[in-house]
């Protein structure tokens, strides 16, 4: 087979204009060399990486949908009539922003489609956010050099949290109101500078005349600067740490094996993309989301009924709905406890997830870097945490919605806020334990099935009448997966007595710290994986019965 001949210029000729122009860049910028050294990085490929993907890509159609609407919605709240095209609301008063939103939906070509994606893909982009960082925080991606990354990933979450609830008051329609006045309330409970911050987002008395436009500043400007510098960062980190990876064949703490970048994964990333903004677009097409023209506009003596936020503030709002409206007066003033609790709370049960990685590696003195993930099964404390505080996510949610659950099985309202109130505690530590009992029962499982291999389901029956099955030994790799975890002693108190026998003082901290370590690593929270001579003894024969 003929070699191809290099392409040469004869001396004196100029170069393309495209080539000069990339010289002069890359002499510049060093885009050349930039690019050599990552545009072969490899990446694994596992379907519960494409999580964080969707959450990228989601957050690129919000941007991109929001820079349209931006040229049409007015953040006013100037009073005007309506005379758009539908024709319900026509001679009604309404706020400038109101009214420009209908336009959007009504009136621009285009209009309410993209808006429609815009709010859908806001949906979807806190819900991927919080199932890629389950992922991440089942499967230990959290661990030493990966800490600051997961608190990147967490003030994402956070940030998203209040910039779609911020967008979706924007329009001023009276389900929206209905959220901000419900915020208004919170915020006020604060002691001493309730008031204070009342003035501050509203400018005067709820609703006042400045809201929308500082929403909207925030909005469109603060808050998402803000998420785009965590992106990046985010991004950084990881093409700077590497990727994880399952455990498997030939995949160690020092390697990664997969796809490279350039070609394969930027192709498959820009596939994904697209599949991701047609789903949104079907989304947008087929199931309206928060239709403003059925609410109206926002009026403070009225409220919508069956007024939901969406299902990410859900739990906020559960929180208050089951908290006792409690009162107490001190120095004259009186502390509403039935909103101020829920709003101390509200950051705990969020803030509880971000700070954990730090709490793991206090409690195991693990300071190794890790690149291969945990399998759930191997870390049944951790996994019992993580499950616990989902059914506590989702019971608030359903107590955020007991006025729906009450009217539509025809329950007392009180019945369900009393089970709610009971599940809030009784609920998360059941899945805690059922959680952790299934995580040992599947270490049990990889546990047999290295010792006596998986079940063939053939039956054999021996020379004296007894019937056995016969199991097939496990292949290398599966032995590999199945055994490659590391199982962590817990730590020891210093004995109280020293060689001399002098009495050493054991710190509070000390203590408990020993203590979650025997929660997590003692007796009853992981099953002994077998030894090389258990299987020895197993595979020879010795141990069959």
């Amino acid at each position: 087979m003929d070699q191809p001949q290099q392409a040469t210029r004869r001396p004196g000729t100029q170069a393309p204009a495209g080539e000069r122009v990339a010289d002069w860049a890359d002499g510049r910028l060093g885009i050349y060399g930039l690019a050599k050294a990552n545009m072969r990085k490899i990446f694994p490929d596992h379907w519960s990486f494409m999580l964080g993907e969707i959450s990228l890509y989601t957050f690129i159609v919000i941007i991109l949908t929001g820079v349209y609407l931006t040229l049409f919605f007015h953040p006013s709240m100037n009073e005007v009539v309506y005379d758009g095209s539908y024709v319900p609301l026509q001679g009604i008063k309404m706020s400038d922003a109101f009214n420009s939103t209908m336009r959007i939906s009504f009136d621009v070509r285009g209009g309410l489609l993209i808006r429609q994606i815009h709010h859908w893909a806001a949906i979807v982009f806190i819900a991927a956010m919080l199932v890629h960082m389950m992922r991440v925080f089942f499967t230990g991606a959290f661990r030493k050099p990966r800490e600051i990354n997961y608190v990147f990933g967490w003030l994402l979450l956070f940030s998203g949290m209040f910039d779609g609830f911020l967008g979706y008051s924007l329009p001023d329609d009276l389900l929206s109101g209905t959220g901000v006045r419900f915020m208004e309330g919170a915020v006020l409970s604060v002691p001493i500078v309730g008031t204070y911050l009342s003035m501050f987002l509203f400018g005067d008395q709820f609703p006042g005349h400045e809201f929308v436009a500082r929403f909207y500043s925030v909005h469109v400007l603060l808050l998402p600067g803000i998420m785009l510098g965590l992106l990046a960062a985010h991004l950084i980190l990881v093409f700077y740490h590497k990727h994880t990876q399952f455990p498997g064949p030939g995949r160690t703490n020092k390697n990664v094996v997969g796809m490279p970048l350039l070609p394969v994964y930027i192709a498959k990333a820009g596939g994904f993309f697209f599949l991701v903004f047609g789903v949104l677009s079907v989304l947008a097409a087929l199931a309206t989301v928060n239709p403003i023209w059925a609410y109206g506009p926002y009026r403070p003596d009225q409220v919508t009924t069956d007024a939901q936020p969406d299902w990410y503030m859900g739990y906020s709002e559960g929180l208050i709905r089951i908290m006792p409206g409690w009162e107490i007066n001190l120095w004259g003033h009186t502390l509403v406890l039935g909103v101020l609790i829920p709003l101390l709370v509200f950051p705990v049960v969020l803030g509880f997830i971000g700070f954990y990685p730090f709490l793991e590696s206090w409690v195991t003195g693990d300071n190794r870097e890790h690149h291969l993930l945990d399998r759930p099964r191997n870390k049944p404390v951790r996994t019992g945490i993580g499950a616990a505080w989902i059914s506590l996510y989702l019971i608030l949610l359903i107590a955020g919605g007991n006025d729906l659950f009450a009217t539509h099985f025809h329950l007392s309202i009180n019945a369900v806020t009393w089970m709610v109130r009971i599940g809030f505690f009784v609920v998360p530590v059941v899945v805690f334990i059922v959680a952790k009992r299934m995580a040992l029962g599947l270490q049990r499982r990889d546990r047999d099935k290295v010792l006596h291999g998986r079940e063939t389901g053939t039956i054999k029956r021996l020379a004296h009448g007894e019937f056995m099955e016969v199991h097939e030994p496990l292949d290398q790799g599966a032995l590999f997966t199945h055994t490659q975890h590391e199982q962590h002693e817990p730590l020891d108190i210093r004995p109280a007595v020293d060689d001399k026998g002098v009495e050493r003082k054991i710190g509070r901290i000390a203590k408990l710290r020993a203590k979650l370590s025997r929660g997590y690593y003692g007796e009853g929270s992981q099953i002994p994986k077998p030894t090389a001579e258990e299987y020895e003894e197993i595979t020879s024969g010795h141990g069959h019965h």
